[in-house]
């Protein structure tokens, strides 16, 4: 019975994790198309906000943890991230790619139209299974080599242009920033596959909280994405602030972000690696294809029908036994 609920219960985090994620996507895409009077907000400071918030949030799940003690929170942060300055600086490696990845995933939303960027993505399947086999020693049978083949088809067919009446006019404009926004999305492809991968081997290796960890990982985090604020924003930065054009929509995105980030790492401490990825996945191109009927097409810019089509075969590669 017992093992029977805690199938369900990872099936339904996953489940959770997959609508945010899905949410956060079509949320980021509408906050960096929106026209609005005034500055656009920084991208790298929706990060850094982000990163603080995520640290916060573990803070305060690691305060619930001990019973909500203030001392008891203070001796476990002081013991497991100051007295245990080499396991937190093992930290400092996945957190700056996934901070690069962060900024990188904005860079992508604001050059492609969401459904597109949401299969490519679906190729961080094909480069966590080459590092978890490269540095987990992990196994994969001949159909799971097949299944990511058809990924990899899958979605070179997405990036397959579509006849439109008016595409002579923008070609050119459209394939700059798409080629861009591509670029983007193939570098956090293989971002998010090694620092997931590395992720998982630290936690596997050490006994510390997943709370724990996560605020090892924001305070490094923050720290990068401060860094790069500075250096790639700090002059808008110095003249309209930190905060310039942030609205509710803005706000809403980062706190998807501290979501999706924290039942990520959840996920990954609960359900086994090598088979959650696909079904992630899977269940991830299912919402995507529904919000594509769903969701107005200024938020999107998905041609549906076409991209419906092409979904299929990323869908079968994912759903592949």
């Amino acid at each position: 019975m017992s093992s029977s609920l805690s199938t369900r219960l990872k099936y339904v985090s996953l489940g959770v994790l997959v609508v945010q994620t899905t949410s956060l996507v079509l949320t980021m895409r509408y906050s960096r198309t929106l026209k609005e009077d005034g500055p656009r907000y920084l991208a790298s400071s929706a990060v850094v906000s982000a990163e603080l918030l995520k640290i916060l949030a573990c803070t305060l799940l690691v305060f619930r943890e001990h019973s909500k003690y203030v001392r008891a929170l203070n001796q476990v942060l002081k013991e497991e991230i100051v007295n245990k300055p080499m396991e937190t600086m093992k930290l400092a490696v996945p957190a700056g790619i996934y901070t690069l990845q962060n900024n990188l995933l904005y860079v992508a939303l604001s050059n492609l139209d969401a459904a597109t960027y949401q299969v490519t993505y679906q190729l961080k399947i094909l480069t966590t299974a080459l590092f978890s086999v490269t540095m987990l020693g992990k196994r994969l049978g001949c159909n799971q080599w097949l299944s990511l083949l058809i990924l990899m088809a899958g979605v070179a067919l997405v990036q397959w242009p579509a006849e439109s009446a008016d595409a002579s006019q923008q070609t050119s404009l459209s394939a700059g920033f798409q080629f861009v926004g591509l670029m983007a999305v193939l570098t956090a492809c293989f971002s998010s596959g090694f620092a997931g991968v590395y992720f998982e081997k630290i936690l596997k290796e050490t006994k510390q909280s997943v709370w724990v960890r996560n605020i090892q990982l924001g305070l490094f985090g923050f720290v990068f994405g401060l860094i790069g604020m500075l250096m790639y924003d700090g002059q808008r930065v110095r003249e309209s602030g930190m905060f310039q054009g942030y609205n509710k929509i803005t706000f809403t995105v980062v706190v998807l972000q501290v979501r999706v980030g924290v039942s990520r790492s959840l996920k990954t401490s609960a359900v086994n690696h090598s088979q959650s990825p696909l079904l992630h996945s899977f269940l991830h191109i299912i919402l995507l294809v529904h919000s594509a009927m769903i969701t107005p097409l200024h938020i999107c810019d998905i041609n549906n029908s076409v991209l419906q089509y092409k979904c299929t075969l990323v869908i079968t590669a994912v759903h592949w036994p």
